[in-house]
């Protein structure tokens, strides 16, 4: 296959990814639109199909634009990348805050440069991925979150106790020196031609230093510059994760475990990517509470990608939980409370015949928010060995490796708290608004029944 048909296929799958997306998007306000007016005549808050805003600065940023003239744009492409003269034009900057405080800057490219750069990526990635470490598991199509989860569980549970180091970077891809970068094109056996290093170094162009995030080509860059880190923790027999510029080490040697600092500070340096003091913990001995230690420092669990990890169970990290109950209560509050804070009442559906509308669809949304798409249909697939993987979209997607049952009991008694204590507040602004529905369900239910109805 030619090398312009090659982009013309990228071009045409990142169009189409854009406009599905798209099309989904604006379902999804259709679908809401459509259910707020069947719960009140006239709402105020209905929403309307946006574009976004680099749609309007240049229309290779419109998908349905760029689908339609995919082989010209790929053609001319082509051409300057046989020549080695292919830049791509200057992205979109979107500010992403952070949990941790401040913001990121992503960069959205052009949908052909953005597809040029994943094709690179995969080239790259395809010849080149038998070079990374297996403890590395970032931006890789046989590594991902749940593999190092899985893996780091495994490992603790092994031992009653043992020292973990943890590590992160500060600015990791805003810092990473070009200098250093470039070295390793030559080094350590991985195979970069002279076309992809033009490639490269087009969308490093105009940086000092640094790697453009929100680009596919600086997935495999950020792998390649953490090569050398990963290779110095296997030699000093230490085992650890990585996950981009997040880092556990853990070994039963203290000794060992003091390298880890050493190998961490000097790979800084030499990369010129600064650790984060707030972040990176440091050294602790990890064990159960109840067990005596004569180290200072010591924790029970260590927490890494949303995961809190100890020696003998793997739960949801409190940050998590807490984001999830804060989600779960403001979708309460927004089907049940709010529409009863204005007076007068406008065009409001009244529980009647021992039915609350309000409360099925405040249900089916946190069901939504938890689990997506998931069916019964789909976990008896799994369950029986049908199908050996289940896709669905829902936070709990990402927590599929939790076995910590005391938790997801917690979690499962605070939920229903939550919606007894939203009825029961729904009752007391009915009474207010001389709607009084105390004697009917689900006004009437105890937080037990309510309990029992969640487990059929």
């Amino acid at each position: 296959m030619e090398l312009h048909e090659h982009i013309t296929w990228y071009i045409e799958k990142e169009a189409e990814k854009l406009t599905q997306r798209h099309h989904a998007y604006h379902n999804a306000l259709y679908v809401e639109n459509k259910r707020k007016l069947s719960r009140s005549s006239s709402p105020t808050n209905l929403k309307i199909v946006a574009k976004p805003p680099q749609w309007l600065k240049d229309k290779k940023f419109d998908p349905f634009y760029v689908k339609k003239h995919a082989k010209t744009i790929a053609y001319s492409i082509s051409k300057k990348i046989e020549e080695k003269s292919y830049e791509p034009f200057s992205p979109a900057k979107n500010d992403i805050v952070k949990s941790s405080g401040g913001y990121r800057e992503v960069a959205v490219y052009q949908i052909p440069d953005a597809a040029i750069s994943t094709m690179f990526y995969h080239r790259l990635l395809k010849k080149n991925k038998h070079r990374f470490s297996s403890f590395s598991y970032a931006y890789r199509d046989d590594r991902n979150v749940h593999f190092a989860i899985q893996d780091i569980a495994v490992e603790l549970s092994l031992n009653s106790r043992l020292f973990v180091a943890e590590f992160d970077f500060s600015k990791f891809f805003d810092t990473i020196s070009h200098q250093y970068l470039f070295e390793q094109f030559d080094q350590n056996g991985f195979f970069i031609s002279g076309e992809e290093q033009s490639v490269i170094k087009s969308f490093l162009k105009g940086r000092n230093e640094g790697i453009p995030q929100g680009t596919s080509i600086s997935l495999f860059l950020a792998n390649l510059a953490c090569w050398k880190l990963d290779k110095q923790l296997e030699k000093e027999g230490l085992q650890f994760a990585r996950y981009a510029d997040d880092t556990i080490i853990w070994s039963q040697d203290y000794t060992k475990i003091t390298k880890a600092l050493d190998i961490m500070t000097s790979f800084s340096k030499e990369v010129g990517v600064a650790l984060n003091p707030q972040k990176s913990e440091g050294i602790s001995l990890l064990c159960p509470n109840e067990m005596q230690s004569e180290f200072y420092k010591t924790k029970e669990c260590v927490e890494f990608l949303g995961y809190s990890i100890s020696v003998d169970k793997v739960s949801i990290k409190a940050a998590s939980v807490t984001k999830i109950k804060r989600e779960i209560s403001y979708i309460l509050y927004k089907h049940l409370i709010q529409p009863l804070k204005s007076t007068p009442l406008k065009a409001l559906k009244i529980p009647a015949n021992n039915k609350d509308e309000a409360l099925l669809s405040a249900i089916c949304e946190v069901r939504r928010y938890m689990y997506g798409n998931l069916s019964e249909s789909m976990l008896d697939a799994y369950l029986t060995g049908r199908s050996n993987r289940i896709f669905f979209k829902g936070i709990m997607s990402f927590y599929p490796l939790v076995n910590d049952e005391q938790q997801m009991t917690s979690l499962d008694g605070w939920l229903v708290n939550a919606v007894f204590k939203a009825v029961q507040k729904r009752a007391k602004l009915l009474v207010f608004h001389r709607q009084p529905r105390g004697h009917s369900f689900p006004f009437n239910a105890s937080r037990k029944n309510l309990h029992v109805l969640g487990h059929p």
